[in-house]
This record gives structure tokens, C-alpha cells and sequence, in this order.
């Protein structure tokens, strides 16, 4: 083993750059070349069928077969310019991955021979075997069929010479079987309440889009050491490794001088991303070595999902191309910060206008802050839930590591904004407007400031932070598909605001004044809000109590975080806003519990193995090597001379000894435990002994095996050790 090991850091270490293969000139030359973009669809599509197709994606009409079969024409020919033979409908089942099954164009006619063939029907609608995906219990095993449904809002794009079709998955039965399709509901149920709160305000407004904008963060890592650690290759983290002398702490990484081989990596896949029209902008190292971040600037919330899950395919195929491996593990090393996906969302109107900006009107500023408010009041009364969206095995590895947001859902809006909606809680005076504005709005509204544009500083300690014009949701893990997040944010929202409508409507038959009403509820929504709110840091000790004190929630293991998702208070929200019925959110429930048991499962596993059939044998095998110096040392000098040379050997050999017996003693008490919980009669149980009883095993060893490649020679330790992993170029 250890020889594997060192041929294969001598091999990293002797890495050269791959000669880019990314084209030089401007990226506008070739952006979106690969997509069934509006460009191509001009291009390939007569011109009536081109506009109902439009009006399909940006107003939900829905597609009739006769224009199905014309595009799908279009579609095959635009394709086939590009030298494409298959085709897939490319969804997102609840695995957290994507899929795709690929068929031919090729039809088989008279004589022999073959035709291109694809039609309406091919594009709208297949049939996958459904029986492997997680269903939560909504089909049985024996029931294969499942179907996808053609989503014409992301447009279709080629990738190794298969036009992939983005579709929803649904079950036999109509159940949702994957991410796209509630997400696409959530978006629809949050454009009908947002666009009815806008017309207090502007009647221009008709529809409300979320954006969003995925920052992604990852590490790399030579392939050859990520071949010779066991534990990264199964698990995607490293179960064992003693702490590298340097890792962060001098924080010199962060925005450095980015590898040439890395930048080699990084042309390439942001070229493969550019022709898919993913537009990535930002790239630079992140805090941990070897951590790196890409940015893409914002779009349209489903189809900022699927981009970003092709992008993660790309990242990780291009590394490949490099003799890198790509790591999305929320926590791939102990001791170094872990990654997540910064989802920055914000609302946009039909007029261009951010619902989420400051304006520079008392109007503009007034329609803001009823946004604000509405959205601070949703996440307060849904902290549980949202915190359930982003629970995950590999996701409570990093959450309140005092380098991510901890478990405790909190909003951050900054120091200007907290004083508007402190002045506004404490019911300042009322001041008069414009003659201008005064005949617009009939009266004066209440007194609110100019709020400056990008006045709001970055905490980067908060979950949920405000940063100038929209929300960044820092909680949201690395490997995550951001659906489950965004469904959970857009439905909550959406149905905040639609009961901000309610009470304001149920004012103004009241005869009270439109702009006294929304005060109103501003005000007290604002009150009713407050605890949420917190603008200090929320790695402290100090947020843990006073979190405590407000009764926020601190939920720490993914099996209690994701009760949230069964309680009858979710149930009725996601139902009242037709996003998943009840069985759906049941079925998603035991698969996320399911998920967490075989991670753990599996984790525990390859815990056992490398501690038994690689740790162990070396340290037996080095203590041998101690105990024969020992005896030479005997052989060769007198008894004081002997007690004092051996005394550190001796010493090294007991502790050896000591470290042997702990991690075997508790390989053995873990494996019982495990046969234990896998014995439980429900997952929900199973869950809980799985993270009780199990995974308390994992630190335990960690800390004796740690230690015992602090004591044994480097030469023959069998896993690449972290200061190769973390700084091989």
C-alpha cells in the first residue's frame, strides 16, 4: 500500500498542465451554441409557431401537439446540423442526480434501411423504467412505469452528440417523482401572489419571476491520491487524516494566484459551459487550499437549478480530462472549511423592475419594504422547514463548523434597514409628500427614508443575509440539488404574501386608506418577525443562547431537521398552494430518511475497513519494527544505559498498543450497533439509532487513527496524509 501511495504522489506531483483546448476570443462568439435558444428557434421555427411557443414559456400555455410535432422537426433538424444521432429527456429523480436514457433517431422502414424519425410525441412525453428511483413508497418495486414530460421553459441542449430534452418526472399515478416538477409549481404559486401584492402598487405589473444566482463551490484534488484513499473514492470525504502543520490559517489562498493547471482546468470547463449557455462569470480560490468557487450570473430560478446541475457534470468530467477529481462533498477534509452553494434569489417583474432593490422613491421604497417584510415574516414562520430543506448527511458536516451558517436559521438585513424597521415597529410620524406623489397615491405615505443601493454589508456568518438587492441562502450544501431549498423558499414566500393580500384587502373593506392598510400589516408583521432577525455573528456562543432565548430552533442532525416535511402545518401549506399533496411529502420524507441511513451505513463500512485491513496491519507492522529496535538495544548495552535509550520507544510501543486496542475495541461495538439499527421496524427509527448509536463510532476512531499516523513512519503510512492531498498542484 504504501508503495501505491507514494508512486501515486510522486505521479501528482509530476502533473503538468493540459494544453487548453478552449478557444480564444470572446465568449459571445460561441455562448449558447449547444442550446435550442431563442436564437435557434427563430432560425429553425416558422415564425407563428415560434411566438406560441414563446407565449408557451413565458405565460405556461399550454403546447398542442401540432406544434409538438413542428418543433420536435425543428428540434431533429437544428440537432442533426450538429452532427447529433440521439436523444434523451434529461430529468432530476429524487437521487439528487440527474438522468437520461438515450434512444436513436434511427427508425427502421421497408428494405432494410433507416430513418431519421423524431416527433411530437418523442418530445413531449417518454416512458423511462421507473422501478430503481426513489418513490417513498408511491409506487411499489413491481411497478415500473413512470413518465416524463417535456418543460419548454429550459431550452433543450446537445452534450457528446444527445440532444437532452429537460423534462419533469412524474409517477403512473400523477405523483411528482423528482425536484423540477414542485419546483416549477412553487415558482407558479409565488408569481400569482407576488404579482397580486404588486398591483397596491403598479398595475403595469403582471408577472413575478424568482432569479437566482448559484454560487458553487468545490475542491479538486490529483486523481491518483483520490484513487489511493479509499474513503474518498467510496464516501466522497476523508474519514481519517491527522490535521496538515498549514492548511487556512494563514488565509493566503483565499483570492490568490490561481494553479496553472488549475486556470488550464477552469478555461476548459467554462468553455464547455459557455456553449450550453450556462453563464458562469466568476472563478477564484476559496479559503480552504485546493477549494475553489465559480459564479454564474443570475436567471431565471428553474432554469439556474438545471444549469447548475449540468455544470457540476461538466466540472467533474473536465477534471477528469485534467487528472483531477472534482469533490462536492459538503466536508470533504476535517479541519479545513467545507463548500456550499451560495443561492442568491431575488424577485423580478415583468417591467424589469427588482422587488427586492431600494428604489428612490417613498413609492418604490414602500413596495420594497412590503417584500422585505413579507419575506422575513415567511422565513420566521417556517425556520424548521427551511432548515429540512437543507439537512443532509454530508450537509450537518459543515453547518456550525464556525465556517458555515450554523443550524440555526436566522435573517441578517444590516444596520440601515434595521433602523427603518425599528422606526416603523415604534410607529413614527407620518410625514407629507410631493404635491406629485400626493396625487398618485391620494395621501401621504408613511415616512419612509431613501434606502441607498448596496448599503447593506455581507455577513458571512448568517444563513439567510440580505446583501443590497436580494437574499443569499448560504445554508444550501455543496452536493445539493437547489430545488429543495428553492421549493421551500418559493412556497413559503408565496404564501406569506398571499396572506399579507388577504389582510390588506380585509383593511380596505374596512374603507381603510390602501397605504394606511399595508402600513398596517407592515407593522405588525414587522413585530411579529423581530426574533428572526439578528445582526451579529452567528458563529458565537453567544447567538447560541440568545437563539435560545427567542426560541429559535437548533437543529443539528438531518433525521429531526426533516421532520419538518410531515408536519401537518407543511402539509396544509404545500397543499393550499397546490406544490405537493400530502403523499407526496410523506414519500419525500422516508426517501431523505432512507438517503441518510445508507450514507451513514455506508460511511461506517468503509470505516470499518480501512481501520481493520489498512490501519491496524501498519501499525502492527511498524510497533514490530519498534519492538526488534528495542531488543537491540537490549542485546547491546547495559540495563541503565538500555532503560534510558528505549524509554520513548517503549513509550511509542505502548501508545501504539493502546490506539490498536481502542479502534478494534470500537470497530466491534459499531458494527453492533449497526446490525442494531438495521434491525429497527421503520426508517424513522433506523434513522435516529443510525445517528445516535452510530456516528458518535466515527469520531471516536477518527481520534486514535489520527493519532497513530502522527506516530508511524511516513514511509510506510497507507493513505495519502492531508498536506498532499490539500496542496498537490
Amino acid at each position: 500500500m504504501s508503495n501505491f501511495r507514494f508512486t501515486s504522489l510522486n505521479t501528482a506531483i509530476n502533473r503538468k498542465p493540459k494544453e487548453v483546448t478552449a478557444p480564444s476570443g470572446k465568449i459571445s462568439d460561441y455562448f449558447g451554441e449547444l442550446t435550442f435558444n431563442r436564437v435557434a428557434m427563430q432560425e429553425f421555427l416558422p415564425k407563428e409557431i415560434y411566438k406560441n411557443l414563446v407565449n408557451a414559456i413565458e405565460k405556461g400555455d399550454k403546447v398542442d401537439r401540432k406544434i409538438a410535432d413542428l418543433v420536435a422537426a425543428a428540434l431533429k433538424n437544428w440537432a442533426m446540423g450538429k452532427g447529433v444521432t440521439h436523444y434523451t429527456h434529461w430529468f432530476q429523480p429524487l437521487t439528487g442526480s440527474t438522468a437520461e436514457k438515450h434512444d436513436a433517431f434511427l427508425s427502421a422502414i421497408e428494405d432494410g434501411r433507416g430513418i431519421e424519425n423524431f416527433q411530437g410525441g418523442n418530445l413531449i412525453q417518454q416512458e423511462p423504467d421507473a422501478s430503481s428511483f426513489p418513490s417513498g413508497g408511491i409506487r411499489n418495486t413491481f411497478e415500473a412505469r413512470g413518465y416524463t414530460a417535456w418543460d419548454p421553459s429550459s431550452p433543450a441542449f446537445i452534450i457528446d452528440k444527445t440532444l437532452c430534452i429537460p423534462t419533469i418526472f412524474i409517477a403512473y399515478t400523477g405523483e411528482a417523482l423528482d425536484y423540477k416538477t414542485p419546483l416549477i409549481k412553487s415558482l407558479q404559486a409565488l408569481d400569482k401572489s407576488a404579482s397580486a401584492v404588486c398591483q397596491y402598487f403598479d398595475k403595469n405589473i403582471t408577472k413575478v419571476v424568482a432569479t437566482l444566482g448559484i454560487e458553487q463551490e468545490y475542491f479538486l484534488v490529483d486523481e491518483a491520491l483520490f484513487n489511493a484513499r479509499p474513503d474518498l473514492f467510496l464516501t466522497g470525504r476523508t474519514l481519517f487524516g491527522h490535521a496538515s502543520a498549514k492548511d487556512q490559517q494563514l488565509a493566503d489562498q483565499y483570492f490568490g494566484s490561481i494553479p496553472e493547471r488549475v486556470v488550464s482546468f477552469m478555461k476548459d470547463f467554462e468553455y464547455e459551459a459557455h456553449k450550453l449557455g450556462i453563464p458562469i462569470k466568476t472563478r477564484h480560490n476559496e479559503v480552504a487550499p485546493n477549494q475553489f468557487e465559480c459564479a454564474p450570473i443570475h436567471e431565471e430560478a428553474n432554469l439556474a437549478v438545471d444549469h447548475n446541475l449540468l455544470l457540476m457534470d461538466i466540472i467533474d468530467k473536465t477534471a477528469a480530462q485534467h487528472n483531477f477529481r472534482a469533490l462536492f462533498h459538503e466536508k470533504p477534509y476535517a479541519g479545513v472549511n467545507g463548500s456550499g452553494k451560495h443561492n442568491n434569489w431575488s424577485l423580478l417583474t415583468n417591467t424589469g423592475i427588482n422587488l427586492l432593490s431600494p428604489g428612490r422613491t417613498p413609492k418604490s421604497n414602500f413596495r420594497f419594504l412590503a417584500f422585505l417584510v413579507c419575506i422575513i415574516k415567511a422565513l420566521n414562520n417556517h425556520t424548521d422547514l427551511l432548515r429540512g430543506s437543507i439537512a443532509s448527511a454530508s450537509n450537518d458536516y459543515r453547518l456550525g463548523s464556525n465556517e458555515a451558517p450554523p443550524a440555526i436559521i436566522s435573517a441578517f438585513i444590516g444596520e440601515q434597514l434595521t433602523r427603518i424597521l425599528d422606526e416603523i415597529e415604534k410607529d413614527v410620524k407620518k410625514e407629507n409628500i410631493s404635491a406629485d406623489q400626493a396625487k398618485e397615491l391620494s395621501i401621504g405615505i408613511p415616512k419612509i427614508p431613501e434606502i441607498l443601493l448596496d448599503n447593506t454589508d455581507r455577513n458571512r456568518t448568517s444563513s439567510f443575509a440580505f446583501t443590497g438587492n436580494k437574499f443569499e441562502f448560504r445554508a444550501v450544501g455543496s452536493s445539493a440539488n437547489c430545488s429543495a431549498a428553492m421549493i421551500v423558499l418559493n412556497t413559503i414566500v408565496a404564501d406569506q404574501l398571499a396572506k399579507f393580500k388577504k389582510e390588506v384587502d380585509e383593511l380596505l373593506v374596512k374603507n381603510t386608506n390602501k397605504d394606511d392598510a399595508i402600513y398596517s400589516i407592515i407593522k405588525k408583521y414587522i413585530k411579529e418577525s423581530k426574533r428572526i432577525r439578528f445582526e451579529g455573528n452567528s458563529y458565537s456562543e453567544e447567538w447560541l443562547k440568545e437563539a435560545e432565548k427567542r426560541e429559535l430552533s437548533n437543529i443539528k442532525s438531518t433525521p429531526e431537521a426533516i421532520k419538518a416535511y410531515v408536519l401537518q402545518s407543511t402539509i396544509k401549506l404545500f397543499e393550499n398552494n397546490s406544490v405537493l399533496n400530502e403523499r407526496e411529502l410523506k414519500a419525500r420524507y422516508e426517501i431523505k430518511l432512507e438517503n441518510y441511513i445508507k450514507k451513514v451505513q455506508i460511511e461506517a463500512r468503509v470505516i470499518g475497513d480501512l481501520a481493520i485491513n489498512h490501519i491496524i496491519p501498519i501499525a502492527i507492522k511498524y510497533q514490530n519494527v519498534l519492538i526488534e529496535s528495542v531488543r537491540g538495544l537490549k542485546e547491546l548495552f547495559d540495563e541503565t544505559t538500555y532503560k534510558r535509550c528505549s524509554h520513548d520507544q517503549l513509550k511509542t510501543i505502548l501508545e501504539i498498543t493502546e490506539h490498536i486496542n481502542e479502534i478494534k475495541s470500537n470497530v466491534d461495538k459499531m458494527i453492533e450497533e449497526r446490525k442494531t439499527a438495521n434491525n429497527m421496524p421503520n426508517n424513522e427509527q433506523k434513522a435516529k439509532a443510525y445517528n445516535e448509536k452510530v456516528l458518535p463510532f466515527f469520531d471516536i476512531m477518527r481520534a486514535h487513527t489520527d493519532r497513530l499516523e502522527f506516530l508511524i513512519d511516513d514511509e510506510i503510512w497507507p493513505l495519502p496524509k492531508y498536506r498532499e492531498l490539500l496542496f498537490t498542484r
